[in-house]
């Protein structure tokens, strides 16, 4: 397994994941590109055998103290391993590195595997927004994590001290 920063060069790969996860509501590949030739964007791609196998996405405005995770998805077969988990961690580094105090996030209410590791890692949940997801009607959850503090726990854990224990999947897509 091996993760990089994504360039333009991974959008048909990073499609046809994002396609085969989130077939009612997936980006299309014009935004996608955008996201990233953005620099307030910052994506990461994990990979497999020479596969993607999975992404992540960072907005954070340089000089901004709040930044909004984008997306964190996981091919099927690559699930229940950490990768999610390391995507996440990767997203926050890099929130950290710009400065950010605060990070955000909206994840499906009917995605609970996504919502614990969220927990996990300290996030909790400010609010909702009904029938976010469309055309499913799902609502998101709007989830808040204080960096600062995050940062603060992970420089005290021992190093072995980030679980990368795997977690059961199920569900369309998700980390």
């Amino acid at each position: 397994m091996s993760t990089r920063v994504a360039t333009a060069a991974d959008l048909d790969a990073i499609m046809a994941l994002e396609h085969a996860s989130f077939p009612t509501d997936a980006w299309s590949p014009a935004m996608m590109r955008e996201e990233l030739a953005s620099p307030h964007g910052w994506y990461v791609v994990v990979e497999e055998a020479g596969s993607l196998v999975g992404y992540a996405g960072l907005r954070a405005v340089r000089g901004a103290r709040d930044a909004d995770i984008q997306t964190i998805t996981i091919s099927e077969s690559a699930r229940g391993r950490g990768r999610g988990r390391a995507l996440l961690a990767a997203l926050l580094d890099e929130a950290a590195r710009r400065e950010v105090h605060d990070v955000f996030l909206e994840v499906r209410a009917d995605n609970p595997v996504a919502q614990r590791l969220y927990l996990s890692e300290g996030f909790v949940e400010v609010g909702r927004r009904p029938r976010y997801y469309q055309p499913d009607d799902v609502d998101a959850i709007v989830m808040q994590l204080d960096l600062r503090g995050w940062t603060a726990r992970r420089a005290q854990a021992p190093a072995s001290g980030i679980s990368e224990t795997p977690t059961t999947t199920s569900g369309k897509g998700w980390c």
